[in-house]
């Protein structure tokens, strides 16, 4: 602190440096909260996940029949079995139950432990974990891939307690 000419006063020159010094350290405080956050431990996801959802079909797939030419939208049950997780990094197989192919996928969980991105022989997921034992799942697929098929869906997944 820098005092006056009589030694009893700060000068503002002071005073503006110690509110710098506050403002800094209000920032620093305001910040730790979400420093923490971004600390989170990756969630534990193996085991088996099961959800029935719509599913819009052009065309057939291994697990639903539909026309090449025209929308169908049909029910399936699906299950995703994670049978091994290195980190952010996950992989299994589905199935449904139409047919117990158990296609393998590859998913790898973003840093905000709540996005995963993936991918199985025909098309792609993007998955939002909603809690320790819920997550939504979305999946696309073109018809580049072997079915021909295009297929677009989203619904909620939960953990199969054994």
């Amino acid at each position: 602190m820098t005092l006056n000419s009589w030694g009893d006063n700060p000068t503002a020159e002071s005073k503006a440096g110690g509110r710098d010094e506050a403002l800094a350290a209000a920032a620093i405080l305001f910040m730790m909260p979400v420093a923490a956050g971004a600390q989170d431990a990756i969630p534990a996801l193996k085991g088996t996940w099961r959800g029935t959802g719509k599913i819009l079909l052009f065309g057939t797939t291994e697990h639903l029949s539909g026309s090449p030419q025209n929308a169908v939208v049909r029910d399936l049950e699906v299950t995703h079995t994670v049978t091994g997780q290195d980190g952010r990094l996950i992989w299994g197989t589905t199935s449904s139950a139409n047919n117990d192919s158990k296609e393998p996928f590859a998913w790898a969980l973003s840093a905000d432990n709540k996005t995963i991105e993936g991918a199985d022989s025909d098309g792609y997921y993007r998955i939002t974990i909603v809690s320790a034992d819920r997550f939504e799942k979305c999946y696309v697929h073109n018809a580049t891939g072997p079915s021909h098929s295009i297929v677009a869906t989203c619904f909620m997944m939960d953990r199969v307690k054994n």
